[in-house]
């Protein structure tokens, strides 16, 4: 059997084995779209998931720069990559690093903050909260270009000013790079997303940026995949286009269908039928395709993942295969900040993960490049599968709930402190919406919990099943 038609049958079999995990069978009193299979939410657990999506994605986020680009192959010490015997060991330079370990921690290990503690935004957290205050302020379920554009001016310093960080080389610090960093320069000069992702005026939409930024909008679409890509489409396009767009439309979907995870049934076979449902939406024949097969493969054949991430590198960033041409480019450190590299360690981090969110961080930890996005996303994305309390059972105990969204931004209430459940009321309320508006959903009779039609044809179009 050829890897493609592999490829396509486990596609439909992913599709069959998340569809009805995790429904209730609702009644038709109200027409035919509840006489088939519903999704039922309970809010308040909602919200519970939602704390643990932004306490994982921290824990994530914050272990993952530790190690943010010691590894990115080539000659010297940045090309002998980390493996797992190198966990809880010295943490090595950073290509910027000048000799020095990380001042977050000398060692490779997770790095946690307690009670009494406060995570510190970082890019890999903050432009999610930046969207979704924004979703909660305007109350309504989509974002415009507008919307965008004003939220990123009003939230975002502009590295031509003086910033409370210090200066950067020739300009300020701003905590953004790449494809945001242009972005955001389009921005002030009155361009509107999704004009700021334009290739012709952003010569960055390749790069790693949508994948850090929108994650988030797969929660507010739960179940739904397609419609969590259609109201996440334009933040996407605000930094990406091509391959870079379709990796970061990956990450929403596996978001998307987070929700219909069986708390009852082991989550490894769970979590890789949602990567291969996922996988449905990224065209055959592209790279982020290809990296995908070729990971799923090596895991499948039982390859550890340091042989899977040799050959991941090898195939390319060294043979450039499969269209991948940003080693061609002659690009700053080969294109470490490139989403389709990254993109193809975040997928080894999953799939050996299994499901298991400290065996995912570390794996993603140590994999190298850009190392605190996949922690950071996949540690979001076990957080909200297991929740709260799963996270902190996972990690020993409490941890803290607050947050400084100020650390990098700029404009938000109390001094930029926030909760976590703060954080996931306001995210129950954008979800609401999502459902209300755009899912053909409704409130339960006891106002409790949402009941979600699963098979609107209308809104769920594009199943792996539907493709095969």
């Amino acid at each position: 059997m050829s890897s493609a038609c592999r490829t396509r049958i486990l596609i439909a079999l992913a599709s069959a084995f998340l569809g009805l995990s995790a429904c209730k069978p609702t009644a038709g009193a109200d027409g035919d779209v509840y006489a088939s299979t519903t999704l039922t939410i309970d809010k308040a657990e909602y919200a519970e998931r939602l704390h643990g999506f932004w306490l994982g994605q921290s824990i994530g986020n914050w272990t993952g720069l530790v190690t943010e680009m010691d590894k990115i192959g080539g000659e010297g010490p940045h090309g002998v990559f980390y493996t797992r015997a190198d966990w809880g060991g010295p943490d090595q330079p950073a290509i910027w690093g000048q000799g020095q370990p990380s001042d977050i921690s000398p060692t490779i290990d997770f790095v946690l903050r307690r009670p009494g503690e406060v995570w510190g935004a970082d890019d890999d957290t903050d432009i999610e909260y930046l969207y979704q205050e924004t979703l909660y302020r305007a109350g309504g379920s989509t974002l415009t270009g507008e919307q965008i554009r004003t939220a990123w001016l009003a939230h975002i310093y502009d590295e031509r000013s003086e910033t409370p960080y210090g200066r950067d080389g020739e300009v300020w610090q701003n905590y953004l790079w790449v494809s945001n960093q242009r972005a955001h320069e389009l921005m002030l000069a009155g361009v509107v997303p999704p004009q700021t992702g334009d290739p012709v005026q952003n010569s960055h939409t390749d790069m790693i940026d949508a994948q850090l930024t929108t994650e988030i909008f797969g929660l507010f679409a739960p179940g739904h995949p397609d419609m969590a890509r259609e109201i996440g489409r334009l933040p996407v396009q605000t930094t990406a286009r091509g391959a870079a767009e379709e990796a970061a439309m990956f990450y929403i979907a596996m978001h998307a269908l987070a929700p219909l995870v069986d708390d009852g049934r082991p989550l490894r076979e769970q979590v890789i039928a949602m990567a291969y449902r996922a996988r449905s939406g990224l065209s055959e024949g592209g790279y982020p395709a290809a990296m995908f097969d070729f990971v799923a493969n090596a895991h499948a054949e039982g390859r550890s993942w340091e042989a899977a991430r040799d050959g991941l590198y090898e195939r390319y960033q060294v043979r450039a295969e499969d269209g991948y041409d940003i080693t061609g480019r002659d690009l700053y450190c080969n294109g470490c900040f490139a989403s389709g590299i990254n993109f193809g360690a975040s997928l080894i981090s999953l799939f050996y993960g299994e499901g298991d969110i400290r065996e995912t961080i570390r794996i993603a930890t140590l994999a190298g490049w850009d190392s605190d996005n996949p922690a950071a996303t996949w540690g979001g994305l076990l957080g909200f599968i297991i929740g709260r309390e799963g996270v902190e059972d996972a990690f020993g105990g409490p941890l803290s709930d607050r947050f400084n969204i100020h650390r990098t931004r700029r404009g938000f209430p109390d001094d930029g402190m926030d909760t976590f459940p703060a954080m996931a009321e306001r995210g129950v309320a954008v979800t609401e919406r999502v459902i209300l508006d755009r899912l053909g959903g409704r409130i339960s009779q006891d106002g409790r919990a949402w009941e979600i039609p699963l098979r609107n044809g209308a809104r769920e179009r594009h199943t792996g099943a539907e493709r095969e």
